[in-house]
């Protein structure tokens, strides 16, 4: 599973929210329009325009008090579909993990500076990561459950035994960037703001050190056999690592590398392709085992070129997450547009376009059918059939930004978190599917 960005990229998530915050879209407006006029989407302009009109305190405020009253501010979304609701934070929650043995426990950080684990079923509170001073923006559960790991923006990276409760290792680094757990064994990976990768044991603390390029190790992921990891950087290099050695097996840049920062990574299940995505708007399949380039999709492809009045608002488009289905041969791009892009890896080409209202923050596949899951800055989790290419249901239930998201094993249960302060609990499983 990605990780989440950095700083920047949370930092656009939640500007981009003050803006759809400000238009006042909602199913409420909706209700009360009794001629359509026009049904072109607002303009740049219309939503400056609106912006004026709009205190942006005063709807904070309403939905601090929306439980106590009851009552939604007009234009707001009173749709909770979720189970549970975890409200300990107190500021925007920008990461959460489940426990991958039993899938009954979730660890959540936030910009409050705290990370919790907690119960799943119920949203009880099992334990606090205590000692963070700046926002904690990973954190994970170790292959086996037994460790859970929190990480905060200045690079305190603390590791708890899940049983006890327990702090039992700690390191500070640079500014962290990601942090990723060992599919097999108790190793942990973070990327760091001077380029650096570092591998530790735990909790032996043994470490190794892995030297990108002089700028920020911006994503990563380990390969499903262990041995290797792919680290892409803010300069658009891509480096494929061999972990036991610690020396690069490829490194793609210039022109293989991307023209802009990798914004997120991702390999297919045996490890064989990894897809990289880049603020360029460029997706690079690579073959892993050769480091050389099989196919390049771009969003000029699958989007319209815009017209001068829009083209401010095309530069702020990205790839910002992407992923490989596991029983088909088909890859997920989501893009900052709102855009969901769907390859057929086989041919190379493009097989559906699914446009969400606002941009696509993650994306996960089911483990065992073809099916996608995207949130979004409008607050929705949306499931989508990678082979119809359309949607199958949408939840709702935050009235801010979604900034991460995680899926069970069995996908019967989607946990989010949001910039409403909140981590929910959605049932998605459908006896139709």
């Amino acid at each position: 599973m990605a990780e989440p960005g950095d700083g920047a990229e949370l930092a656009s998530a939640e500007s981009e929210a003050v803006l759809l915050m400000a238009s006042g879209g909602g199913e409420g407006d909706a209700e009360e329009i009794v001629e359509v006029v026009d049904l072109e989407p607002p303009g740049p302009d219309d939503l400056a325009n609106e912006m004026e009109d709009v205190d942006l305190d005063e709807e904070e405020a309403a939905w601090e008090t929306e439980e106590e009253d009851e009552g939604v501010e007009e234009g707001m979304e009173a749709q909770d579909d979720s189970e549970v609701t975890f409200s300990k934070h107190t500021a925007s929650v920008f990461c959460v993990n489940l426990d991958p043995k039993t899938n009954t426990l979730a660890v959540t950080g936030g910009e409050d500076d705290k990370a919790f684990v907690w119960r799943v079923s119920d949203g009880e509170l099992l334990f606090e990561c205590t000692g963070h001073k700046d926002s904690v923006t990973c954190a994970g559960f170790s292959y086996d459950s037994i460790f859970v790991a929190t990480g905060d923006m200045s690079g305190l990276i603390k590791v708890w035994q899940v049983d006890t409760k327990e702090e039992i290792w700690s390191f500070e680094v640079g500014d962290l960037e990601w942090m990723e757990w060992h599919p097999k064994s108790h190793v942990l990976l973070a990327g760091v703001a001077d380029g650096n990768s570092w591998m530790w044991k735990i909790p032996s603390g043994e470490c190794k050190t892995f030297q990108g390029p002089n700028c920020p190790a911006t994503c990563g992921h380990i390969l499903p056999d262990g041995k290797r990891a792919v680290v892409g950087y803010e300069d658009g290099t891509v480096r494929i690592w061999d972990l036991k050695q610690g020396s690069s097996l490829h490194v793609l840049k210039g022109q293989d590398g991307h023209q802009g920062p990798l914004t997120c990574v991702a390999s297919n299940q045996d490890g064989s392709l990894v897809l990289t995505g880049s603020v360029d708007c460029h997706a690079k399949l690579v073959n892993c085992a050769t480091g050389k380039i099989v196919s390049v999709f771009k969003a000029e492809n699958i989007v319209p070129k815009p017209s001068a009045g829009e083209a401010e608002e095309a530069e702020s488009n990205s790839v910002e997450s992407l992923g490989f289905c596991n029983v088909m041969p088909l890859a997920a791009i989501g893009y900052l547009d709102g855009t969901l892009a769907v390859y057929d890896l086989a041919a190379q080409t493009l097989r559906h376009k699914c446009q969400h209202e606002s941009g696509i923050v993650q994306l996960l596949w089911e483990e065992s059918s073809p099916v996608v899951y995207t949130c979004s800055l409008d607050g929705a989790v949306s499931l989508w059939d990678a082979r119809s290419g359309k949607l199958i249901s949408e939840y709702r239930g935050h009235s801010a930004e979604i900034l991460d998201f995680a899926l069970n094993k069995d996908a019967s249960i989607v946990v989010t978190t949001s910039g409403d302060h909140q981590a929910k609990v959605f049932c998605v499983q459908r006896p139709d599917r």
